[in-house]
């Protein structure tokens, strides 16, 4: 007699879509702020999702193209700046 239903494989792809949302959230969100926290965040979230077959592999290659983009504004305001890195 089992007590508990078996796992089904839905509940790993439900966590991979999940992660593919979430790395397009903090994608997007981190254009605006703290770029060097949550564009790391995403491009490892969405390579996550993709590696693990997600079924919303656009959410995740969008998540990951936003990710590297904080990184890139990242570096485009610290040119402009001419700064290496932050003065606090």
């Amino acid at each position: 007699m089992h007590l508990t239903a078996p796992a089904s494989q839905r509940t790993g792809i439900r966590d991979t879509d999940g992660m593919a949302v979430a790395s397009f959230v903090l994608g997007l969100v981190g254009l605006l702020v703290l770029n060097v926290f949550l564009g790391p965040i995403a491009i490892v979230l969405a390579s996550l999702a993709l590696w693990r077959g997600t079924a919303r592999r656009g959410r995740a290659w969008l998540g990951l193209t936003l990710g590297i983009a904080d990184l890139v504004v990242l570096i485009a305001f610290m040119q402009a700046d001419s700064t290496i890195s932050w003065s606090f």
